[in-house]
C-alpha cells in the first residue's frame, strides 16, 4: 500500500520574498521600507532580508552630508522588518494589513558604519516565540562581517 503523500505548503517554502511581496506582508512604504528583499527563508525559524544602500536615501541629506552614515536606528529598524516579513509569511498573512509591534530592543551594538554602496544583509532568527510575541537574534552584515547587532521582540496584532 502506497505511504500518504505530505502536503507541502508551497507558499511558506518560497526562496525568495520580492519587495512586491514584502509590501503585501508588511505595511511600511518609502521611505521607511528598509528592505529590498528577503532569502535563505525557512518558516517560522529564519530569513535573511537584503538592502542594498544607495546615496538616495533620504537620511543621508542630514546623516551626514559630508560623511553619509547609515543611522543605527534604521539597522535596527531593518532587522525588525525583516523578522515582521518572516513572521507574517510563516502565518501566510499576505494582504490581510496585519501589524507587527515592536516591543523591546535589547543589547543592540554598533559595530562599523554603513555607507553608500554597501549591500546589507540582515539576519535574523527566532529565539522565542510565545503566542503572537516573537523574540529575534539579529545581525546586520556587509560584506561577512557583522555591523550592527540586537535582539529585538515584537507582537502580532491578531485584530488584524
Amino acid at each position: 500500500m502506497p505511504e500518504a503523500v505530505q502536503s507541502i505548503d508551497t507558499k511558506s517554502h518560497v526562496a525568495e520574498i520580492s519587495l512586491d511581496d514584502i509590501m503585501r506582508l508588511i505595511p511600511h512604504r518609502y521611505p521607511m521600507l528598509l528592505v529590498d528583499k528577503v532569502v535563505d527563508i525557512i518558516p517560522g525559524e529564519k530569513a535573511t532580508g537584503i538592502k542594498n544602500v544607495t546615496i538616495n536615501e533620504p537620511f543621508f541629506q542630514g546623516h551626514f552630508p559630508s560623511r553619509p552614515v547609515m543611522p543605527g536606528v534604521y539597522l535596527v529598524e531593518a532587522m525588525a522588518q525583516t523578522a515582521g516579513v518572516l513572521v507574517m509569511h510563516t502565518l501566510d498573512r499576505y494582504d490581510l494589513g496585519t501589524l507587527v509591534y515592536f516591543m523591546s530592543i535589547e543589547d543592540a551594538k554598533f559595530r562599523k558604519m554603513v555607507v553608500p554602496g554597501d549591500v546589507v544583509h540582515f539576519e535574523v532568527v527566532k529565539a522565542h516565540r510565545r503566542g503572537a510575541v516573537w523574540k529575534f537574534r539579529c545581525q546586520a552584515i556587509v560584506n561577512g562581517e557583522v555591523v550592527a547587532e540586537a535582539t529585538n521582540t515584537a507582537m502580532i496584532d491578531e485584530r488584524s
